[in-house]
């Protein structure tokens, strides 16, 4: 009997053994609970001890000491005796603290997705393979790697990331490992131009080429321009040179393009998310209280945990700069040095195109090409899936690029195949670019650094110590023939295709404008006498202008009047739209809680305050509104594009007959007034119940409910934050998306000062008091001045602690 019950027990011990450490899931992933909570190994270990000491660390590769210095705030501030150790000592310490983020977001950027969580992120990860994210980080690497310094500074990082993941036992992963259940792989050049191509599908990857091809056949060519014009009429471009253009624009023929006519009943898998935008601006010394010029940017992206930003301080011999970079990159990309600051912002141009392909038969073996059948090119793409047999799909490569939309991946509805056409899949040296930024000391060096960027485009701001401010709008832009790229091309033409580029010394830019300042968020880029056509999927309408409204009557600038235009949350919208809505309410028809209402919004300021209530009920009552007048498109059976704020607003307020004010689904035929008091009554039912809902008045940080989330969607490793802002004010914070990063640098001739700040914290580490430090002075509108020394001994004030880099051996 004894012998049963031994043995019974042994069984139970075995099994208990074995279940808990292995990991299962009942429709949301457990990690192997016996290793999880090991007190020892655990995600207990990943607690991080209140007070840390100096230390030495021994790594392989490196050719003297290297000292790191963190301040009061976790930024590192690298010493290193030469670039090559620089770098490797770079790429260690930004693993140390950001290891799982770095991974993670490259394997999401290469479709791998699925070996982490299961086949629940397949459709994800295919949608990454087909629009050639792996393809173009291959491109991309490939041009750094014929580069010897690119591919040098590369390897040095490399080597640092790999020296810090080999030294990892299980109690030393970042707890998202542990509750995932995997274990970190080494870094390679892969996924260095995965991090590249992962910005380019963040930033350049917009455009609306179905849905106009569908709103073309639907409605016309005629409304298609009034309702998606590429200059809606509104002033401030980024670069205001009317007749200044002196140079020999490339041309192609004049021969216009054959408009598609057909309906696309395809869904795309993705969009940019509207009000995604960033700022940045640079004051001469003419208008400031220095006499020396004042950079400022704030990039607008995705709020997240950990944060997109790594702060850090690189300084060699050869170099000497500070800023933040992406996880994974080894050199700075927003910052400044001793001589110069610079910051970007995202340059809206249209840089994809479809092109409808005709395969010659169901094999898809080849395609019609200027009356010639051409091969294809067939990638099989493998994708591990975590607990299950791995998935195959073949993706189809024409002279276009991949073909994304077929029968087997969200076409089942769709007869035609649609290749994708990107700049992200060309070769492109972006890193070359910052890695000589880091270095530059003037204007010469500025745009001799922007010669090598060609994506993903942005508007690139400077001032330097010397006096100069300058903008330049960089990225590799095909020549366009009117209304190109707009819809849906024909395939089987070459003459579709691009053709040429537009050179880099006839790209958009302005030194020293005589008005004393540049500026950019994301507006049209230029005046009407520049010579190529452009074309968006959108342009932002009145952050720009509040911007230039507000630099235009400052003198005596200082950054504190920087950081508070950084936080300015008057929404310009809402001044131009709300007294026409308001005008137009019948409202003797009110009740009197009503009519309470219509006196709130009748006095507000047009400031999104976070205690403002009535930002909140303008918010419910215009977004109702909007949606009805636009109800054809978010009904239609087809994918269709949303008209703009800016062009909503201004149809409203000149064009009463517009046909788009009756509601389609209802009987009688509304028009601008009835959907204005219909949509003022339900906003007003809505908040009611919102305030049931909530136990709370509907103040604007509580309605927007701005929430920095986890890249995991893991709530007890998420915040969310109560703040003002809005898409259209200059903080344009939403619930989602807000300044990733706020930058003002004082290029003073003694001694640049700069402050900055970001939502998040250094440190990815849950467990860690430096994982959301920054967070609430973020929210608060505060900054930090940013510790900049010119060597070790400079830190001792301030001085958190030091790791010392030794060489050793592998």
């Amino acid at each position: 009997m004894k012998g049963v019950k031994f043995f019974i027990s042994l069984i139970v011990t075995v099994t208990l053994i074995w279940a808990l450490n292995r990991s299962w899931d009942f429709g949301n992933p457990i990690p192997p609970l016996g290793k999880f909570l090991d007190p020892f190994h655990g995600f207990w270990a990943n607690a991080e001890p209140p007070i840390v000491y100096d230390h030495e660390i021994n790594i392989p590769g490196l050719k003297d000491k290297v000292s790191v210095t963190y301040d009061s705030l976790l930024i590192p501030h690298i010493f290193a005796a030469n670039d090559d150790d620089l770098y490797r000592v770079m790429g260690y310490v930004t693993a140390q603290h950001r290891l799982w983020q770095m991974e993670f977001q490259t394997h999401a950027a290469a479709g791998r997705i699925s070996e982490i969580i299961g086949d629940k992120a397949l459709d994800f990860d295919r949608h990454q393979r087909r629009i050639g994210m792996v393809f173009g980080a291959e491109n991309s690497i490939r041009a750094h790697n014929n580069d010897s310094i690119m591919r040098n500074m590369n390897t040095q990082y490399r080597e640092g990331v790999n020296a810090y993941i080999e030294s990892l036992s299980y109690s030393d992963y970042p707890v998202e490992y542990k509750l995932l259940d995997y274990k970190p792989e080494l870094w390679d050049d892969l996924k260095m131009g995965l991090l590249l191509k992962n910005m380019s599908n963040t930033l350049n990857i917009g455009e609306n080429d179905f849905e106009l091809t569908n709103a073309l056949h639907l409605f016309g060519k005629e409304t298609l321009d009034i309702l998606y014009p590429d200059w809606e009429g509104v002033g401030d471009p980024i670069v205001d040179n009317p007749g200044g253009w002196k140079f020999n624009p490339i041309t192609l023929d004049s021969v216009p393009l054959a408009l598609p006519d057909e309906l696309i009943h395809i869904e795309p898998t993705t969009k940019v998310v509207k009000g995604v935008g960033s700022n940045n601006w640079a004051v001469s010394g003419i208008k400031t209280a220095t006499g020396s010029p004042i950079l400022s940017n704030d990039p607008h992206l995705s709020l997240s945990m950990p944060s997109i930003w790594f702060a850090a301080h690189m300084q060699s011999p050869h170099v000497n700069v500070m800023g933040v970079t992406f996880t994974g990159s080894p050199v700075i990309i927003l910052g400044f040095n001793d001589s110069i600051s610079w910051g970007a912002t995202n340059a809206q141009r249209d840089l994809v195109d479809w092109y409808k392909i005709k395969f010659k038969d169901d094999t898809h073996n080849e395609y019609l090409s200027d009356g010639n059948w051409i091969p294809t090119k067939k990638v099989v793409e493998k994708f591990v899936i975590k607990g299950k047999a791995p998935f195959y799909d073949t993706v189809i490569y024409t002279r276009q690029g991949p073909v994304v939309y077929d029968k087997s991946f969200h076409g089942e509805s769709e007869k035609n195949n649609y290749a994708f056409r990107w700049i992200a899949h060309d070769e492109s040296m972006e890193l070359k670019t910052f890695y000589l930024l880091n270095r530059a000391k003037n204007y010469k060096d500025y745009m001799a650094a922007l010669e090598y960027f060609s994506g993903p485009a942005q508007n690139f701001a400077f001032a330097a110590t010397d006096g100069d401010i300058a903008m330049r709008i960089q990225g590799k832009y095909p020549v366009r023939r009117k209304d190109e790229g707009k819809f849906v091309l024909d395939g089987t033409k070459t003459s579709t295709e691009w053709q040429a580029y537009i050179p880099n010394d006839q790209n958009i830019k302005t030194k020293n404008p005589q008005r004393g300042f540049v500026s950019s968020a994301n507006q049209y880029p230029v005046d009407l006498t520049y010579p190529y056509y452009i074309h968006s999927n959108s342009y932002e309408a009145y952050r720009n202008r509040r911007i230039n409204q507000q630099l235009s009557q400052m003198h005596d600038i200082t950054p504190a009047d920087m950081m508070k235009l950084q936080n300015d949350n008057y929404n310009l919208q809402a001044a131009e739209s709300l007294p026409f809505m308001l005008a137009s309410l019948d409202s003797s028809a009110l009740t009197t809680a009503e009519q309470e209402i219509f006196k709130l919004l009748k006095s507000w300021d047009f400031v999104n305050s976070p205690e403002s209530i009535a930002a909140t009920y303008y918010e419910v009552w215009y977004n109702g509104l909007y949606r009805n007048i636009w109800d054809e498109m978010t009904s239609s059976t087809v994918a269709l594009s949303l008209p703009s704020d800016f062009v909503t607003i201004q149809l409203m307020k000149t064009d009463s007959a517009l046909s788009f004010y009756d509601v389609q689904s209802t009987p009688e035929k509304e028009d601008l007034p009835t959907l204005i008091q219909q949509n003022f009554v339900k906003g007003i039912d809505r908040l009611d119940v919102w305030k049931t809902e909530n136990k709370n008045e509907p103040q604007w940080a509580l309605f927007k409910n701005t929430l920095v989330g986890h890249l995991l969607k893991l709530e007890p490793f998420s915040y969310h934050v109560k703040n003002g802002g809005h898409a259209s004010a200059i903080n344009a914070t939403t619930g989602t998306h807000g300044p990733s990063w706020r930058m003002v640098a004082s290029m003073e001739k003694t001694g640049v000062k700069v402050w900055g700040v970001y939502p998040g914290g250094q440190s990815g580490n849950p467990g860690s008091r430096f994982y959301n430090n920054l967070l609430d002075p973020w929210a608060q509108g505060k900054y930090f001045r940013l510790k900049f020394p010119h060597s070790e001994k400079e830190t001792s004030p301030y001085r958190y602690y030091t790791t010392t880099f030794n060489s050793t051996s592998r």
